[in-house]
């Protein structure tokens, strides 16, 4: 992850250099790459190609599996219930919500993501196992990390929904199966945190309105008057710091 970050910076400031300076620019070789396509009858480039779209497959369904199988899912949902509690739409805004949750995706997963790359990657590259047992590797601390975040019921509901055989233990579970139960899973719970999140700012709108009513002013939205409260409210009892540790702790 770092060495990724830090080529995406020295990417940015090469082209910032480039496009400040383009005399610089055009006097920098530039390697020139070429894509087409050619008929061939050769095992290897066909099995090379194959490889490429498999590759590319796998890129193209990488956000799914950062939102199926982590913990993006309840975070982000939780997110969004707060801010639709505090009625400060478009307030933090879509990046703002979404950058956060991946940050703390990145944190909440980083044992996860330690083992794989210890017991599947590394040793894949090093060539010290195959393919397959590299997959395998993989899956079992997603599998563990789901496993205790699913549960029994929506588990059982999707073995019946696809007519499976009833597993006699965690081994035997399809992954195909715990991916929505685990989804399921995290909805529920993010419903649950969203709903202890809106209970004292709805208190909040509902005395302001009986207050506006009393008052005889009916025409004025109580949302305008009650969303300086709330956040005041926020503010003060330090709410992003409850939120962050409520979410991450959530999952220990």
């Amino acid at each position: 992850m770092k060495k990724i970050i830090g080529l995406s910076i020295i990417m940015a400031l090469t082209l910032t250099v480039l496009q400040q300076n383009v005399a610089f620019a055009q006097n920098v070789p530039i390697p020139r790459i070429n894509l087409g396509i050619e008929q061939t009858s050769e095992p290897k480039e066909i099995a090379v190609t194959l490889q490429m779209i498999l590759l590319f497959t796998l890129f193209s369904l990488a956000p799914a599996f950062l939102v199926m199988m982590t913990s993006f899912t309840r975070i982000i949902t939780v997110l969004s219930f707060l801010r639709k509690a505090l009625a400060t739409q478009p307030e933090p805004s879509n990046q703002i919500m979404v950058g956060l949750a991946i940050f703390l995706t990145f944190y909440i997963m980083a044992p996860v993501w330690r083992e794989i790359n210890e017991k599947a990657l590394q040793p894949f590259v090093s060539k010290e196992i195959k393919q397959d047992v590299a997959i395998k590797n993989a899956l079992r601390p997603l599998r563990e990390f789901m496993f205790k975040q699913c549960r029994k019921n929506d588990l059982a509901l999707m073995i019946h929904l696809t007519k499976s055989k009833r597993p006699r233990n965690k081994d035997e579970v399809s992954t195909l199966v715990m991916v929505p139960a685990f989804v399921i899973s995290e909805l529920k719970t993010s419903f649950q945190m969203g709903f202890i999140i809106y209970v004292p700012f709805l208190i909040i709108d509902m005395v302001v309105a009986s207050i506006l009513m009393s008052m005889g002013m009916m025409m004025l939205p109580p949302v305008m008057i009650s969303m300086p409260f709330k956040i005041l409210l926020f503010v003060m009892v330090d709410g992003w710091h409850l939120l962050i540790r409520a979410l991450i702790t959530s999952f220990n």
